[in-house]
């Protein structure tokens, strides 16, 4: 575990170590401190809404010189997959979910209207699981046959690096794209041995990437 968040970190150092301003403070005339910002993700709103998964997700940053972004994200997440295709099973859970990170502007020009930023989180949920499974007669024994599990307990942390881009659209309004590569530090399934969504992180049985549209707005 230990060995896999290092070499996160490493892969981050890596990909902005070429970015002029990454790793060493630009001198700067103005103070550090220069406002905070929220936004909302779209990308998981939509989910929500149009299909059986999703997440409604709020962010609060700082900003330091234009460039150093420490970030709090917080989020609701939520699956209700009833009738499986293949399986037949129904799945459900819904908790909150939460994420500490920074972001790192990458562009020299740090005071214009866009940004170039990479970042890393670390993000955790606590969540319940509702699995059932519609009766189904036992092709031996000729009986009624019942599966399901109610209120499990798991949990799950997890990493993130994240890449993105986004640009003043009007006043204090900004809007922008986001890349992140997920992966689980540890966790704790219960008797299902893997959960097939966990608030915050996404569906397991797919790729690792996600993709946020990200609204904010800066307050000076």
């Amino acid at each position: 575990m230990h060995r896999l968040a290092l070499l996160i970190v490493f892969q981050l150092v890596l990909l902005a170590g070429s970015a002029q301003g990454f790793l060493k403070l630009q001198r700067d005339s103005l103070p550090a401190f220069r406002g905070l910002a929220v936004s909302t993700d779209l990308v998981g709103a939509a989910q929500m809404i149009l299909g059986d998964y999703g997440q409604y997700e709020a962010a609060l940053s700082v900003n330091l010189y234009d460039q150093y972004f420490p970030i709090v994200e917080v989020g609701l997440g939520k699956a209700s997959h009833p009738d499986d295709e293949v399986t037949g099973l129904s799945y459900s859970t819904k908790a909150p979910y939460f994420r500490l990170g920074i972001d790192v502007n990458l562009l020299k020009k740090k005071h214009k209207n866009r940004r170039l930023y990479a970042g890393l989180r670390y993000g955790l949920t606590n969540y319940k699981v509702d699995i059932t499974l519609k009766p189904f007669t036992d092709p031996l024994w000729g009986w009624d046959v019942n599966y399901g599990v109610s209120g499990e307990k798991c949990y799950q942390h997890w990493a993130e690096l994240v890449f993105g881009l986004d640009a003043k659209v009007l006043g204090p309004v900004r809007m922008g794209w986001s890349v992140r590569y997920r992966r689980r530090l540890f966790h704790d399934d219960g008797i299902i041995g893997k959960t097939w969504y966990v608030p915050g992180f996404g569906t397991q049985d797919g790729t690792s990437l996600a993709v946020a549209y990200n609204i904010i707005i800066d307050i000076k």
